[in-house]
């Protein structure tokens, strides 16, 4: 079990500002764009990058960092880590540009767990999420707008595992429960704080089944 230190609050600018980001699954294997134009990929100063990582390592929060990777067709994966343990395991999870991964931690940390005791009476044991980085477009459509997943700033989070046993789905809670949709709403209030961009079930029928997490443009809170 962590002993958390505690996040400073951070306000990281990206230097390139991206559209916002559709979902459609986190799979690494999705599509590459058809087009290949020419993209500029967000990137953080040296100092912001060790600024990020230090906040992690204060968190306690266990991460690898990764090598800055182009893929092709404008996809890239930079200033990235990939998240071990954020005091809870997570699932599923590729790169993460570090100023997201420091900011899910964060949720992860002061309003996932403290969420699933308060309502759900539970403690929270594992998050599932569909992924992060994808080299596809906005909800997965073969032309069109890079989504922020292709950046490796964006990631879906599905599913939640409790201590006694219950797996708490977006898709099964949106409209489930009283107590798993008081869970669920209070996690997605909690994110539009965090996150540029949040959009859930209520967003549209592509987003039935997660909770899309970005830093790309914003605020946007759906």
């Amino acid at each position: 079990m962590f002993v958390r230190r505690g996040f400073r609050v951070l306000w990281v600018p990206l230097i390139a500002s991206v559209m916002l980001a559709g979902c459609g699954g986190g799979s690494e294997r999705a599509r590459i764009p058809e087009k290949e134009p020419i993209y500029e990929t967000p990137r953080l100063s040296e100092r912001e990058l060790r600024q990020c990582m230090a906040d992690l390592r204060a968190a306690e929060v266990k991460y690898d960092p990764l090598p800055d990777r182009n893929f092709g067709g404008g996809c890239s994966a930079m200033d990235s880590v990939k998240l071990l343990d954020v005091g809870v395991p997570v699932a599923n999870l590729g790169a993460m540009q570090c100023p997201l991964a420091r900011t899910f931690a964060q949720w992860a940390f002061y309003a996932a767990m403290p969420a699933a005791r308060k309502f759900l009476g539970s403690e929270l044991v594992k998050i599932e999420t569909m992924g992060s980085y994808a080299c596809r477009n906005v909800n997965g459509a073969s032309t069109g707008r890079l989504s922020e997943h292709a950046f490796a700033n964006a990631v879906d989070v599905a599913a939640f595992i409790l201590a006694d046993g219950r797996r708490v789905t977006v898709t099964s809670g949106w409209h489930g429960s009283s107590d798993e949709r008081a869970f669920l709403r209070a996690l997605h209030q909690s994110a539009c704080k965090r996150f540029q961009t949040v959009l859930g079930p209520d967003y549209n029928r592509a987003h039935y089944d997660h909770l899309h997490f970005d830093m790309g443009r914003g605020p946007y809170c759906r």
